[in-house]
C-alpha cells in the first residue's frame, strides 16, 4: 500500500512534453478570503477569491472574461487571476496537499484532464464536490468520467481539445482527392492518400514526433479504450486492440515515408504554416497556428478525424488534451469560487460567444453550440462553419477513465514504439510494456 501511495504522489510531478507555458509571477496566499456566498451589494470588505491558470492568450484570457462578467453582479467579490504555469502548478499542489496544508494555495485551479485522478484519490477530500452546483448534463459527457468518483462530480468542464483533421484542400485535390474524399476516413485510408499526396505533390502528409505519441491516444479514445482499464490503474496494454493497430498504423505512416519527423513545438507548427505538410491530425486547439499563416486563407478544411478501421468500435471521433477547472475545499472562500465557476463557466452562453469571438475558445458546454458565435462561417476555411462542426464532434467523442498513469505508460510505450520501428514485432513490444507498466505499480 505503501508503494502504491508513493507512485500516486511521484505521478503528480511527471510532466507532458507538451505542456508548455510562460513563466508565471508568484503565487498569492489568499488566507483572508470569506467563506460566504456571494451576494449582489457590497457589504463592506471584498471577498476575495484567488485562480490559478497557465497561458495568457486562452485560460487566462476566459478567467479575465468570466471575472469581467461576475463581478458586474457580484461588486463585493475581488477575483484574483495568477499566471501559473501547470508544471508548478502540479508542484505546488502536491507539496501542500501531501503535507496537510493550504497555506498558499488558491480557491480555483486549473488541472490538465489526464492528471485530475491522480489528485483526487491522492488526495480524498481537498477538491469541493460540485454536484448540484454545476448542471453536468450540460456538459460534453467525456469529460465527465475522470473526475467523478463515487458518484460525486468535482470539476467544471472547460475546452475540448476534439480532434479533427486539418487538411489543405489544393494539395489533397492535386493528389486526386475530393472534400468526400475526406469526410469520414479510416487510418487506413488516410495512410493510401498520404502515399498519392507525397508522390504527386512532394508533400508530407503529417508531421511526427518520436518523443510525442498523441497520435495513438488519439486513435485510442477513437474506441473507448486507454492505457489502462476502466478501474483507472490496472494496465491495458498488452491486449489493447485499439493500441495494437494504432502502434501498426503509427509504423506504416513511417515506412511509407509520409511522415515527417520533427522534435519540437515550433517544428510541428511550421509543418503546416510553411506548405510542406498536407494535413494536421490533432486537437482543435491548433487552429490558432493553422490560421497565423495568412497567406493560406481558404485552402485549409476541416474533417472529423479519422477511425481505426479494423476496430469496430472506433469512431471518427476522439479527444486530444484539454482542462477542467477545480475549487479547493479548505482554502477559505471555497462557496464563493463555486458560485463564480457556476455563474460563468457552468451557465452563461455570453461568456461562451465572447471567449469564442476574442480567443477562439471551444468549449464542451453544450448549449453554448447553439449561439450564433459557433454557427459562423470561417473565411479562412473557404466558409466551412468549423465551430459548429468541432463542437457537434466533440458530442460523439466515447468516454474513458484516463485513470493515474497516463504519462507513465506513455513513456513505455514511448520507448517500445521505437523498438517497433527498430524491427521487434508489436505483439512482443506490448507484452513487455505490460510487464513494465504492472511491476511500476505493485
Amino acid at each position: 500500500m505503501k508503494k502504491i501511495l508513493a507512485i500516486l504522489l511521484a505521478a503528480l510531478f511527471c510532466v507532458s512534453v507538451t505542456s508548455c507555458a510562460a513563466k508565471p509571477n508568484s503565487p498569492t496566499s489568499n488566507t483572508d478570503s470569506v467563506s460566504t456566498e456571494a451576494g449582489n451589494e457590497p457589504t463592506g470588505e471584498k471577498q476575495k477569491i484567488t485562480a490559478w491558470a497557465w497561458d495568457q492568450k486562452f485560460n487566462i484570457a476566459a478567467l479575465k472574461e468570466a471575472e469581467k462578467i461576475y463581478e458586474a453582479e457580484n461588486p463585493n467579490v475581488d477575483i484574483e487571476i495568477v499566471e501559473f504555469a501547470q508544471n508548478d502548478t502540479i508542484q505546488k499542489m502536491n507539496t501542500s496537499l501531501s503535507s496537510g496544508t493550504t497555506s498558499g494555495l488558491p480557491n480555483i485551479i486549473l488541472i490538465e484532464d489526464y492528471r485530475i485522478q491522480t489528485f483526487l484519490k491522492a488526495y480524498p477530500n481537498s477538491f469541493k464536490d460540485l454536484t448540484g452546483i454545476i448542471k453536468h448534463n450540460d456538459y460534453s459527457s467525456y469529460k465527465l468520467d475522470f473526475m467523478t468518483i463515487d458518484g460525486k462530480t468535482y470539476g467544471v468542464p472547460f475546452d475540448t481539445g476534439s480532434a479533427v483533421l486539418y487538411y489543405r484542400k489544393d494539395i489533397i485535390e492535386q493528389a486526386g482527392y475530393t472534400e468526400a474524399d475526406m469526410a469520414d476516413l479510416t487510418w487506413e485510408k488516410y495512410v493510401e492518400i498520404g502515399k498519392a499526396v507525397k508522390e504527386k505533390t512532394g508533400k508530407y502528409m503529417l508531421t511526427l514526433d518520436p518523443n510525442d505519441v498523441g497520435q495513438l491516444r488519439i486513435m485510442m479514445q477513437s474506441a473507448g479504450t486507454w492505457y489502462v482499464k476502466e478501474d483507472g490503474t490496472t494496465p491495458n496494454l498488452q491486449n489493447n486492440a485499439a493500441l495494437n493497430e494504432g502502434m501498426k498504423i503509427y509504423k506504416q505512416m513511417v515506412d511509407a515515408g509520409i511522415a515527417k519527423s520533427i522534435s519540437e513545438w515550433a517544428q510541428f507548427v511550421a509543418g503546416p504554416n510553411s506548405g510542406e505538410v498536407a494535413t494536421v491530425p490533432t486537437g482543435c486547439w491548433f487552429t490558432p497556428s493553422i490560421m497565423a499563416e495568412a497567406s493560406q486563407s481558404g485552402q485549409w478544411k476541416i474533417a472529423p478525424i479519422p477511425k481505426l478501421g479494423a476496430i469496430k468500435e472506433s469512431v471518427n471521433a476522439s479527444n486530444l488534451g484539454g482542462s477542467s477547472w477545480y475549487v479547493l475545499n479548505d482554502v477559505k472562500g471555497a462557496d464563493v469560487a463555486a458560485d463564480f465557476l457556476a455563474k460563468t463557466f457552468g451557465s452563461n452562453n455570453s461568456f461562451y460567444e465572447a471567449i469564442l469571438k476574442n480567443n477562439g475558445i471551444i468549449s464542451t458546454y453544450l448549449p453554448a453550440a447553439k449561439t450564433d458565435a459557433y454557427n459562423i462561417a470561417v473565411d479562412y476555411f473557404g466558409g466551412q462553419k468549423i465551430y459548429s462542426d468541432i463542437s457537434n464532434w466533440a458530442a460523439k467523442i466515447p468516454s474513458v477513465n484516463y485513470g493515474l498513469h497516463t504519462y507513465a505508460f506513455e513513456d513505455i510505450i514511448k520507448a517500445e514504439m521505437q523498438n517497433v520501428m527498430a524491427g521487434t514485432k508489436i505483439e512482443d513490444a506490448l507484452a513487455n510494456a505490460q510487464k513494465q507498466a504492472e511491476a511500476q505499480i505493485q
